[in-house]
Parts: structure tokens; C-alpha cells; sequence
């Protein structure tokens, strides 16, 4: 039987086994404490050698003039594009003003967003030019495959996030997309969500959006987008990027300082080596953003992987990744701040196998490390190549999986079930007891796309494997989506503001 003759037959059973009703937090708050991965004499050993390296080799930050006097006027060594840091110097200006707790808020203020302390936040993937299913294959990503990624999501009660670029629809002009972006966000989904990360003009956008949905007094005063500002590994920060970071820290708005890189390639191929390289990024823009805006939020970013040096290709789900983002959690403490990186990164073509240890290894791992903000939670594929429809609703099942396990075991009196214990005495089953039949929908987490039946009933239900199962359950879970609804006035301003936006300038197929 083909895969798709499967799904069909599949989709006409009960739907929406165990998502829709599921409880929904507006993030995890862990209960268990991030492990340490390093010791004091460790720590301390990387942050001197980061601290060497923005002393002695410096960070250049290219084709932005202002941001070199920035640098200059605090007591930097700038030299042409390149800055030098007096040791410490970044450390003391980042733990002097940056925050090391704040809220996104949402439209819906049931949806709002804790970033830092005990909270992780879990985001779905972010910017994969290609989007697959089982019935379409891989296939370069539409607006309207950007539309239904947003309305998945919202639909996940274990995602706490709208996200970004969750696919880059391809099929809107490269220099205007981001404005649809924005919009189906704000339209489609009533969470947190990112604004546009490329360049001054397209973050002034997103600034400008929010404004019109929230009011622009209350943006002045709170944290309603988050910005990602990656550093362009080893030690360079483009005008694209530091543009966007410069809008957003200026308008009290979350950046994430994060450097991007695979070891071997854009940091040296040892761990300890990368550390001090991401940290010395990562502090470099960390104290721009204060010096820019004291006080505003801002986050240590990492997104450190490894990669094969065999053929120079990405990998995921390995043992240095996992021992780079704990030890990046550390130092992220350490300076105060939240910590944002990623989670279920994949090499893998299909939602498979590999695709699923690669996936769980790096959301524990991160979890572990006390990650504040997890972008890339569902749906990564191919080294960040493609969204998967069937991949999102597999990971949905890891991220709630690993969000009831980090919010600990439960003591209350109802969990230690002494009652339940005494009533039903030796040699009985608890099947029918009256606690049971109180707990069961949720003493226990319930996944959505394992089979749990016997061989027989698997079998007469088409035999579909766990892919097969997520292709159905998107569809099912697109079926149940529930329209958040928009002001019709805001909607209206807003569509009024994009079309102006747009009729300013000619399309373009490039950024």
C-alpha cells in the first residue's frame, strides 16, 4: 500500500488523538538545575582565553562607522574596522546594565514569555528554504506553506513561540517578504514572535508593525519582538546584522548576540577552542547592545555545531555539540543573561531515525544547559535546509516529552497517593480506583504519533509507520486550528502600512 493511500485511511480515523485539550504553559519552568559541565578552574580558563582573544586579536565589525565610534567613545583600540577590548572590559559592561530576566509579551497575554531564570521557551524551526510532506516531497517553500507552519504551530500546546522564518516562502520578492512574514504571524497566531533580522530598514519594519498592534507607548516600555544577531564566525559582525541590532536594542527590544559557527571551519575543531570564541563574540556584541541602550534586554546566543572532517558537511547530535551548548549555558550564567540556542537539529532527508536521535540529543542537551530560548524545537531538517510537516508533529511529541520531564516530579499530597495506596491494598490493581479514574488524562504524558497497540491492530490499521502517523496528525491538527481573529481596525492599519511599504520600492528576487 502506498504511503499516501495509508495517510488517507489513516486521517478518517478519531482525530486529534491527545493534542487538542492538552494543557498548554506559556513556557516550562524547570524545576531541575542545569548541569555543569565545567568546573570553576574551567570556566574561569575560558573566559580568560575569550577575553585574550578580544584583547589581542580583536573583533572587526564591518561597513558601520557609528558603531566604531560607539566603541572608540567608550575607550576601545579601533583601529580601521577592527576593535580591541581591554580585558574585562565587555564582562563589566554587560553585568552592569543587561537584564538577566524579562518578558516577551504577546498579544494574547496568556501567551506571554519568560526569558530567563527557570524558563525555557521552545520555538519552532527557523529559515529552510524547502518545505516537505510525504504526499508533496521536497519542494521549494510557497507563502502559503508559511500560513500553515504559523497555524501548525499555534495548534501545538507544547510550543510556546510563533518563531520567525519558520520556511522562507520563496514565492514573494526576497526584499519584501519579510513584511508578509511579519503579518501572518501577528494574523494567524496570537504568541510571541520574532521580527525581521536583516538590516536597520527591515527591523524598522517590524518595530513599526508592532506598534500598530500593541500601541507605540507600550512598546517603548515592553519587550514585544526578538531579534537574532548572528556573528559572521571568526570574530566579524556585518552591517546587516549590527543595522537589526542596533534598531532593536535602541527601541528596548530582545537581542540574541549568537555566534554561528562549525568547528574546524568558522572556530577552531576542538571544544575548548570554540568556547572561547563564541564567548568572545557573543561578549563583544553583548556589550554593544549596553552600550548602545543600557538596560536593554539582550541574550548569549550559541549556535555551535560540529562538522564532518571527512566531507566539511554539517553534523548534528554529536558529543562536542552537546558538551558546547552545557558549557555555553555556564557562561551564560556566569555573565547574567539568558541563554538562547537551539534544539532538534537534523542532517537527515526524512523524518527518520537519524532525524529523531539527532533531534533528542540536542533538545536535551540544551535543556540540560538551562536554555532560556530554543529556537529550531520542531521540524529541522537537512541541516536546516527544509521544514518538515511530518518532523514538526514528531517533535512536538519530544518537546512535550521533555518539558514534563523538566518540570519534575510532583509531591503534592494528590501525587503521593498514600489514599490510593491504603484503599486498594496488597494483591489488588489501581485500574478502578477512584484516584485513578481522577488522574488518568493527566497523571501521565500522552504522545501523539508512537503506536502503542498490538501487532495486530497496527497491522489492520494500515501498518503506518511513525511518519506516516505525523502526516495524518498535521492535517488533523490543520482541520482543528482555531482562529485567533485580529481587530478588524489593526488588521486594517496593518495591511494599509504593508502595501505602502511594499509600493516603495521595486521587487527583487535578492536580499
Amino acid at each position: 500500500m502506498s504511503t499516501v493511500r495509508k495517510t488517507r485511511r489513516k486521517i478518517n480515523r478519531p482525530r486529534n488523538r491527545g493534542l487538542i485539550g492538552q494543557p498548554r504553559a506559556s513556557f516550562i519552568s524547570r524545576s531541575l538545575q542545569p548541569y555543569g559541565i565545567l568546573g570553576e578552574d574551567g570556566l574561569c580558563l575560558i573566559e580568560e582565553n575569550a577575553d585574550k582573544i578580544l584583547n589581542e586579536t580583536g573583533m572587526e565589525f564591518h561597513d558601520d562607522p557609528e558603531i566604531l565610534a560607539i566603541f572608540k567613545d567608550a575607550g576601545c583600540d579601533v583601529v580601521g574596522n577592527r576593535v580591541r577590548f581591554e580585558p574585562e572590559f565587555c564582562r563589566k559592561i554587560i553585568q552592569a546594565t543587561a537584564p538577566s530576566v524579562f518578558t516577551q509579551h504577546a498579544r494574547n497575554p496568556k501567551n506571554n514569555v519568560q526569558l530567563g531564570g527557570n524558563a525555557s521557551v521552545l520555538c519552532p524551526s527557523w529559515g529552510p528554504p524547502f518545505v516537505h510532506d510525504l504526499d508533496n516531497g521536497r519542494r521549494y517553500a510557497t507563502y502559503e506553506d508559511f500560513k500553515r507552519l504559523v497555524k501548525l504551530h499555534q495548534t501545538i500546546p507544547w510550543l510556546h513561540h510563533s518563531g520567525g522564518v519558520v520556511c522562507e516562502p520563496v514565492d514573494l520578492p526576497a526584499n519584501k517578504r519579510h513584511l508578509d512574514i511579519l503579518y501572518a504571524h501577528i494574523r494567524w497566531s496570537d504568541r510571541a514572535f520574532m521580527g525581521a533580522f536583516i538590516g536597520a530598514e527591515r527591523a524598522g519594519h517590524a518595530i513599526d508593525m508592532a506598534k500598530i498592534v500593541f500601541g507605540e507607548d507600550y512598546v517603548a516600555e515592553n519587550p514585544v519582538l526578538y531579534c537574532v544577531s548572528n556573528t559572521n564566525a571568526p570574530l566579524v559582525l556585518d552591517a546587516n546584522m549590527s543595522g537589526a541590532l542596533k534598531t532593536y536594542a535602541r527601541a528596548n527590544q530582545p537581542v540574541a548576540c549568537t555566534p554561528w559557527v562549525l568547528t574546524g571551519a568558522m572556530s577552531p575543531c576542538t571544544v575548548a577552542g570554540t568556547l572561547a570564541q563564541v564567548l568572545a563574540e557573543t561578549m563583544a556584541c553583548l556589550a554593544l547592545v549596553q552600550l548602545i541602550s543600557p538596560g536593554a534586554p539582550c541574550l548569549m546566543g550559541s549556535f555551535a555545531s560540529t562538522m564532518s572532517m571527512q566531507s566539511g558537511a554539517p553534523t548534528f547530535g554529536s558529543p562536542e555539540a552537546g558538551q558546547m551548548v552545557l558549557a555555553a549555558g555556564q557562561l551564560a550564567r556566569r555573565l547574567g543573561v539568558p541563554l538562547h540556542t537551539v534544539g532538534t537539529l537534523s542532517a537527515s532527508k526524512l523524518p527518520d531515525a537519524q532525524s529523531q536521535q539527532e533531534a533528542t540529543w540536542g533538545l536535551l542537551m540544551s535543556m540540560f544547559a538551562g536554555a532560556n530560548l530554543i529556537n529550531h524545537a520542531t521540524g529541522w531538517l537537512e541541516g536546516g535546509l527544509v521544514t518538515s510537516f511530518e518532523k514538526t508533529m514528531i517533535d512536538a511529541d519530544l518537546c512535550g516529552k521533555i518539558g514534563r520531564f523538566f518540570e519534575g516530579i510532583d509531591l503534592s499530597e494528590n501525587a503521593q497517593a498514600m489514599s490510593a495506596i491504603a484503599e486498594t491494598g496488597p494483591g489488588q490493581h489501581f485500574l478502578g480506583s477512584e484516584h485513578t479514574h481522577l488522574n488518568f488524562l493527566e497523571a501521565l504524558f500522552r504522545p501523539t504519533t508512537p503506536d502503542n497497540n498490538s501487532f495486530e491492530q497496527w497491522s489492520a490499521a494500515g501498518e503506518l509507520d511513525t511518519a506516516q502517523r505525523a502526516n495524518a496528525l498535521w492535517k488533523e491538527s490543520l482541520e482543528a486550528y482555531e482562529d485567533p481573529g485580529l481587530d478588524p481596525a489593526i488588521d486594517e492599519e496593518l495591511q494599509t502600512y504593508i502595501a505602502a511599504r511594499k509600493a516603495e520600492k521595486p521587487d527583487k528576487d535578492y536580499f
